[in-house]
């Protein structure tokens, strides 16, 4: 059964909890490849660690909506028991790693945007989600730090690597667009206050990122089009991949423990 059609309470707040959630699985799924991959042991073991919080926060987030259905469903059916039209994460998320610098690139914006919007979820009126979003806040800034400090030591590194995250920012950035552009779920849970405004987590977004671009001799990308919203089920076709591995074992075997 569809996440996004279950017989819910609140089936506005359950779509909006799981596009939280969807988007912090997939992006641990993505960095957890680096894992024995990494430039240095200290890099396998930053991105490993930042995974687990990605992990973590899912699984806060998958309980809740769980809860907000009352279907009966838990963390592991709604990570390894959906099919790929039933997530709901932005897409950036689940794009390809690519080299270092691309991936440092792409978690640096989610870093920024996810800090700007769980700081403000803290003030939801809805209390569970504040309470999960205090959690995950102390988490998020320990990610941006991480990020950030690697973006702008490649950005103002040598010419080979200012040339691959200034080639990756120029990629991904068509990918923030989904993130602001606002939806009648959005805007109704926003007047409700459980959602901050689309438009002032924005504002945030861009003055966090404007001084970190600058450290990084880096310039800002033009905003272009964009029409693929994996918040509405709108995927690339990288997503599919990814599900198939990060769900292959579970579904090899239903229902086992160990």
């Amino acid at each position: 059964m569809s996440a996004v059609t279950a017989p819910v309470a609140d089936r506005a707040l359950m779509t909006y909890v799981l596009r939280l959630a969807d988007t912090a699985l997939v992006l641990a799924q993505r960095l957890s490849a680096w894992i024995g991959h990494s430039p240095a042991i200290e890099e396998d073991l930053g991105c490993a660690n930042i995974a687990l919080d990605l992990l973590g926060q899912a699984r806060l987030l998958y309980a809740y909506a769980g809860e907000l259905e009352g279907a009966g469903r838990t963390e592991d059916d709604f990570a390894y028991l959906r099919e790929e039209c039933d997530f709901l994460n932005a897409t950036m998320a689940e794009l390809p790693n690519g080299d270092f610098g691309q991936t440092i690139v792409r978690q640096c914006l989610l870093d920024l945007w996810r800090l700007e919007l769980f700081e403000r979820l803290t003030q939801s009126t809805d209390v569970r989600l504040a309470q999960i979003a205090a959690k995950a806040v102390k988490e998020i800034r320990y990610h941006v730090r991480y990020s950030s400090g690697w973006l702008v030591r490649l950005g103002d590194g040598t010419d080979e690597s200012h040339q691959r995250v200034a080639k990756a920012l120029t990629t991904l950035w068509p990918y923030v667009t989904e993130w602001f552009a606002e939806d009648a779920m959005e805007q109704a849970l926003t007047e409700r206050g459980v959602a901050p405004s689309v438009a002032a987590v924005q504002v945030g977004f861009e003055t966090r990122l404007a001084p970190i671009l600058r450290d990084a001799t880096l310039t800002r990308p033009v905003d272009v089009d964009y029409r693929w919203f994996g918040k509405r089920s709108q995927h690339s076709e990288h997503l599919g991949h990814l599900l198939a591995d990060l769900q292959s074992l579970h579904r090899a075997h239903p229902g086992a423990q160990w």
